[in-house]
Formats: C-alpha cells, sequence, structure tokens
C-alpha cells in the first residue's frame, strides 16, 4: 500500500477533464476511475475526452458518472481511447483546445500517458493557463521523478508468463532463443523480465555488448554443458528489427538463435492488482492535489510514498536505470 499524502483544500474546483494519451497501458481504466469517483466525492463535475489530444481539439467529450466508470477495473486498454496527436504540438492548436475547454467551463485537465504526452500537457499549461494534471501511464517505465508507472508491472508479468513458455520449447530443441521485450530505448522491461525469468543473457541500450562477447559466451556455457539452450531477452531499441539484426549477426558467429518478438501484447490484458492499487491511487491524488492549489505537476511515486513532481522536471530530465540492479543483473545471469 502507498503513503498519502495529507493535502488542504484550497479552492474549489467545479469541472475537470480527463484523457488517456499515447501508447495504453494496462491499468489506464482503474486510474480513472479513481480520477472519476474521488471528483464526483468531491461535488467536481467530469468530463471523458475520447481519443486523447485528439478528440480534444475535435471537442469529443461528454460527462462522466459514477456508472461510467463501474466495473473496469479489471479490463485492460482504456475506456477513452488514445491517440498519437501530431496536431497537439502546434501552438495555435493548443490554444484553440484551451478555447473549447474554457467554452464548457472545464477548469482543469487530467492527463494520462507517457514523456510525450506529458510534454503536451505542461505545454499546453505554461501557454494557456489551463490547469493540467498529469499522471504516468506507460509500460516503459521511463518517466523521470516515480519509481513506478501505471502498467509497467502487467507487462513485466505478461512477458515472463510468455517467456516461461517459449522456455519450454527452447530446452527441448536445444536452443536458444532472442526474446525481444518493449521499452524503446529504456531497459527496465528487459532488466526486471530476465531477472524474474532467469535469463542467461539480458542485453539493454544502457550498457552495450559485442556481438564477439555474446556469441563466446554462449559457446562456452555449450562447451560446459550449461548453455545448451536458454533465453536472451533483449530491449527492443530505438530502431525496429534490432533483434532480426543481432540474430543474423549471431549466426556469423556459429550460433544458430530463434527469434521471438512479444510486442504489443505487452499492452494489453487485464493489470495486475499492483497496477490497480497504484493507478487508483494516483487517480484519486490527482483531484486532492488540484483541490490543493497544485497544477503543472505529475502524480508519482517514491519510496511508497505518493509524491508530486513539477512537469517540467519530468520533461527536462530522463529516468536512468539503476547501476546496481544492471550489476546485479549482469552477476547473476552471466
Amino acid at each position: 500500500m502507498y503513503t498519502l499524502p495529507s493535502l488542504t483544500v484550497q479552492r474549489p474546483v467545479r469541472s475537470i477533464a480527463i484523457m488517456t494519451s499515447g501508447g495504453d497501458a494496462p491499468g489506464m481504466n482503474p486510474a480513472i476511475r479513481g480520477v472519476v469517483r474521488a471528483a464526483l466525492h468531491q461535488g467536481i463535475e467530469v468530463f471523458g475526452i475520447n481519443r486523447g489530444y485528439s478528440g480534444l481539439i475535435s471537442d469529443d467529450m461528454a460527462p462522466m458518472s459514477s456508472s461510467s466508470v463501474s466495473n473496469i477495473v479489471q479490463r485492460g486498454g482504456t475506456i477513452l481511447k488514445s491517440d498519437r496527436c501530431e496536431a497537439f504540438k502546434k501552438p495555435e492548436v493548443r490554444s484553440s483546445a484551451a478555447d473549447i475547454l474554457k467554452a464548457r467551463g472545464i477548469d482543469a485537465l487530467v492527463v494520462i500517458g507517457g514523456d510525450g504526452s506529458l510534454t503536451g500537457a505542461h505545454l499546453f499549461q505554461q501557454e494557456t493557463g489551463i490547469e493540467v494534471i498529469g499522471l504516468p501511464g506507460t509500460i516503459d517505465n521511463d518517466i523521470f521523478g516515480t519509481d513506478d508507472t501505471i502498467g509497467f508491472d502487467t507487462a513485466v508479468n505478461t512477458a515472463l508468463e510468455a517467456i516461461d513458455r517459449i522456455r519450454d520449447t527452447a530446452s527441448s530443441h536445444e536452443r536458444h532463443f532472442l526474446v525481444e521485450v518493449m521499452g524503446r530505448a529504456s531497459g527496465f522491461i528487459a532488466i526486471h523480465v530476465g531477472m524474474a525469468a532467469g535469463a542467461e543473457m539480458i542485453l539493454v541500450p544502457e550498457r552495450a555488448i559485442e556481438i564477439s562477447r555474446i556469441s563466446e559466451e554462449l559457446a562456452a556455457a555449450r562447451r560446459a554443458g550449461t548453455g545448451s539452450s536458454g533465453i536472451i531477452v533483449v530491449a527492443e531499441g530505438p530502431e525496429p528489427g534490432l533483434t532480426y539484426r543481432l540474430a543474423e549477426q549471431l549466426k556469423e558467429h556459429g550460433q544458430d538463435p530463434r527469434v521471438c518478438i512479444l510486442g504489443h501484447i505487452q499492452r494489453g490484458g487485464s493489470p495486475t492488482g499492483h497496477d490497480r492499487v497504484l493507478a487508483t491511487c494516483m487517480g484519486a491524488m490527482a483531484v486532492s492535489y488540484l483541490c490543493a492549489g497544485y497544477s503543472d505537476i505529475m502524480v508519482g511515486v517514491r519510496d511508497g510514498q505518493i509524491i508530486d513532481v513539477p512537469l517540467e522536471d519530468v520533461i527536462r530530465f530522463r529516468k536512468g536505470l539503476d547501476p546496481t540492479l544492471l550489476e546485479l543483473a549482469l552477476q547473476v545471469h552471466r
């Protein structure tokens, strides 16, 4: 369970809007529910925006009631749908979106999404004065200022279940499998999945390893009788096709691995209990922070405590892998 800050109501908030933006993440629905139920409890009207920023600029929104969020905590994806909106990068489009909210009498906007979505939220507040609160909704866990993001735990467990099954085939055929997990330029999913799965090797963008060294380690393990088969977890990296190129390079060094791309399976499915609780706490606290006079912040978690993080910091700084965790992963899997 999380420790929640004690906040005092400083101002009346009449109406808020909520959206999910960018890539979907398991736990977005519990976050939506947390926001809506907490706001209604405070007597605040809530509008749900469909399809993220695209829905905002097209005025595609509707009032939400308590029944709007009934029976959704166990559902993956997002009931509000999501989108990546290139048009919102234009200042004039953001200005028009602010006019839409003001015309509806909406005081503030809650945005659930990753770094791109939170960047848009920060610019929106800075340019238009519409108050915003961000929630870190991404499976990548790459958002600065928070130990955890909504959807990360579910994505790790989904990938882990798949790898456990793949290992059966790897063992039966005495082969190595390169299993690609998501995360873009971040190795958080790869490190956690690899450690939990007991992978023979974990490859992340944060630490480059020569192909020759990978091949040598696989050959040495095979000679020693400890590595006739195994799992190599590979973070997808910023460019598509990395794992297939790696497989071809390993073949040139005498190895013959198979490739399995887990892909978007990691985004879907019912959120874990961990993600449901995290998302609910963050969603409810977003409303509390607004009523306490906060804005232009992200709700995060650090050392088990719900905290507020300036969106400016979220955008400016990059979250890196814990070097001690990276070292531990290399020690126990070499």
